[in-house]
């Protein structure tokens, strides 16, 4: 293996950092207060999105559906007493490391244990005396696996941790953006609404929902624009109701609606957008629902202000919905939390919905960021108008992020 530690002991790329120095400083700091109101003295971060958002760390392997032999055990430890963490990873990602993070200290799993670090993590950190108190682990997090949490549990209670569930720490810190974070969201929507425009041109009957995906894709890549954490979905005729599924080979047919959810992607920063086009002359009553919806998001805006609670935001656009003869025909309406995605996901921690009475409480402050769908099945078993924006609240008020592209029903072409 010399040749190979001798190429990995000397490839340098051009650092690639996503963000300053000082904004991963003033994030570990975040992170150590909400750690130490939770009574948590050490926390190992297993998620992707918790460790892209402490160091930086982009890796397309993250082992989530893995072989067994190859069991997801990288992670960061933070300790609430010290302004530091410490990485941990497979050689192999070597060069990555140097690439993409802010990371100091990195310690590599030792020869023949490639993947499976549990034992050698429980007994850095034990020396560290890092395992004295409580440890937290992210529980909720899809990575890692059952097996290889309880097996990691283990070692962690071995060396004398008592292991919490931690999950809430990253993500209830990354709630709030910093200027830095809002920045890379408003490029992430310029993005999306090149696929957004790139999309509409691609749609007419013929056309496969794949191509039409195709040429979203390629125009936001051409903007910069990273893979998303979903596959967008594209949809056409009936299909449109059943938003959550995947573009085919089906060709668009004539005089149909066709949906395009995507998300444009800066730094890992997601902004979820969504339309709905008409191959051909829109129906006088689907134009007129897709009307409706659309002035929907004039209501939220003028209703939303940093410090609003979700329940007099969700009041205020139920009201709507009633009055607009929408709420019967609703498949839902409400948002989600919008921030750092990986796949297989780009749902933030928070729900927003209307209807429920699940997180009524939350408020919406300068530095939130949340996408808003409203969709409504149309007349006659058409399918789904289905729409969604990127809302973000700042100092300066709030913001719909890909008003540029229209909300109503378009017709296609």
């Amino acid at each position: 293996m010399e040749e190979r530690d001798t190429a990995l002991d000397g490839l340098f790329p051009e650092p690639e950092p996503a963000f300053e120095p000082a904004e991963y400083a003033a994030r570990l700091e975040r992170v150590r207060a909400r750690m130490a109101a939770d009574r948590i003295d050490c926390l190992f971060v297993s998620a992707p999105e918790g460790m892209y958002y402490l160091s930086g760390y982009r890796c397309a392997f993250m082992q989530g559906q893995n072989p067994k032999q190859w069991p997801p055990t990288s992670g960061i430890a933070v300790h609430v007493d010290h302004d530091r963490f410490i990485l941990f990873d497979t050689d192999r990602e070597t060069v990555m490391h140097r690439t993409y993070t802010a990371a100091r200290d990195i310690r590599l799993f030792p020869p023949g244990r490639t993947r499976d670090g549990t034992a050698f993590i429980a007994q850095e950190l034990a020396a560290e005396g890092w395992l004295a108190g409580t440890v937290g682990l992210e529980f909720w997090s899809h990575r890692p696996n059952r097996a290889i949490s309880e097996r990691f549990q283990g070692h962690l209670e071995a060396q004398g941790a008592r292991v919490v569930d931690g999950s809430d720490v990253l993500r209830e810190v990354r709630w709030l953006k910093s200027p830095a974070e809002l920045a890379r969201i408003r490029a992430a929507a310029r993005i999306g609404c090149a696929g957004l425009r790139a999309a509409g041109t691609a749609i007419r009957p013929g056309a496969m929902e794949l191509a039409v995906l195709g040429e979203a894709m390629a125009a936001m890549g051409r903007d910069g624009g990273e893979v998303p954490g979903v596959i967008p979905p594209v949809l056409s005729g009936p299909k449109t109701a059943s938003p959550h599924a995947l573009a085919t080979d089906r060709r668009i047919g004539l005089d149909e609606p066709v949906v395009v959810d995507l998300a444009g992607v800066s730094g890992r920063y997601h902004a979820n957008l969504a339309r709905t086009w008409w191959t051909g002359p829109p129906p006088r009553e689907a134009a007129e629902i897709a009307a409706r919806a659309a002035e929907s998001l004039a209501v939220l805006k003028e209703t939303a202000k940093p410090g609003i609670t979700a329940d007099e935001l969700g009041r205020e656009m139920v009201r709507y919905y009633e009055e607009a003869a929408l709420w019967g025909r609703r498949s839902w309406v409400g948002g989600y939390e919008m921030g750092i995605a990986f796949p297989p996901a780009w749902t933030g921690n928070y729900v927003f919905d209307p209807a429920s009475e699940i997180g009524r409480d939350k408020v919406f402050e300068a530095g939130t960021a949340i996408n808003y769908e409203n969709q409504f099945h149309l007349p006659d078993k058409r399918g789904l108008f289905f729409m969604i924006e990127t809302v973000l609240f700042d100092e300066d008020g709030v913001h719909l992020l890909s008003a540029e592209v229209p909300h109503t029903l378009e017709r296609a072409g």
